[in-house]
């Protein structure tokens, strides 16, 4: 009797994940070494193994500094969910009763669409830790981490100037054409549409795409928060570009036979103080964890 089986991937350890991060965030194995606890030979080792496991380079390497190939960055960005994801679970039965207040920066789509539930849930982990929530746009945002008014944000990348932060992406989707559930104004010439605010990348990319397909069209509406986009379709007004995850109820995703300029993916960045306190590591640990499983979904 033939016994047909799977072959079993092989597993990526938090030890190796960890060195990875640590390589990632200082540059260079020494420091990593430093960072993990363990001699920079031993890094070396680990670095082999993790190539081995994957089968491709992942770092780039030169006489003073280590740098990560784009299959490498696309490890560390998972490789952080699960760390965070592991340190989410643990915390749960050996943290201490923590104490403390974050100062959380977030852009609106983001406030409204995941920080309900993300925050809820933190505040049953976390009971002692405050969180004071300010939502602006990602320049606004950029500029408070700068000036130190902000422990973190969470912010669209690619909308500031984030030179001098340390932007870690920790969550990614699609951009879609949004409408009206049974709604017309699809249909008509010029087509109407809702914009955002002047110099936001989402604005700039509808009005590209439509440029460039020779779609007539007129901004019919503008607003800055995703609760003006909402009102202008919900009224059949106008379609807007939106995130994917903002679609629901009678907001949808317009069907493709209406053959709009098609949309790429946007990213959710998360930017951290230099220094942190345990309750804002916790907060971002959260966070990573919460994304990752929206991710997944």
């Amino acid at each position: 009797m033939n016994i047909s089986t799977k072959t079993q991937l092989p597993l990526l350890e938090l030890d190796l994940l960890k060195t990875l991060v640590a390589i990632a965030e200082r540059g260079n194995f020494s420091s990593a070494a430093e960072v993990v606890f363990r001699t920079p030979s031993a890094i070396s080792v680990q670095v082999k193994k993790i190539e081995e496991l994957v089968e491709r380079p992942i770092f780039i390497r030169d006489s003073r500094s280590v740098s990560l190939t784009q299959d490498g960055l696309l490890l560390l960005e998972h490789a952080r969910r699960v760390l965070a994801l592991n340190n989410e679970m643990v915390a749960r039965f050996v943290t201490p009763n923590m104490e403390g207040e974050v100062r959380l920066g977030a852009v609106d789509h983001v406030a409204e669409q995941f920080l309900t539930t993300v925050l809820r849930r933190f505040s049953e982990t976390h009971p002692g830790v405050v969180v004071e929530v300010t939502v602006e746009n990602s320049a606004e945002l950029a500029e408070r981490m700068k000036t130190n008014q902000l422990d973190m944000a969470l912010v669209t990348c690619n909308s500031a100037n984030y030179a001098g932060l340390d932007l870690e992406v920790i969550f990614r989707e699609k951009l879609v054409w949004a409408g009206l559930k049974g709604g017309i104004c699809v249909e008509q010439t010029p087509l109407p549409i809702s914009v955002w605010e002047e110099g936001c990348v989402w604005r700039q990319a509808a009005l590209d795409g439509l440029e460039k397909s020779n779609r007539d069209y007129h901004v019919n509406f503008k607003s800055a928060y995703v609760s003006g986009q909402k009102a202008a379709i919900l009224a059949d007004l106008a379609i807007a570009l939106l995130p994917a995850s903002s679609c629901d109820g009678n907001i949808v995703s317009i069907d493709s036979k209406y053959n709009l300029p098609a949309l790429s993916e946007y990213s959710i960045g998360m930017i951290m103080a230099q220094d942190t306190s345990c309750s804002v590591d916790a907060i971002a640990d959260h966070l990573r964890a919460s994304f990752a499983f929206e991710q997944a979904a």
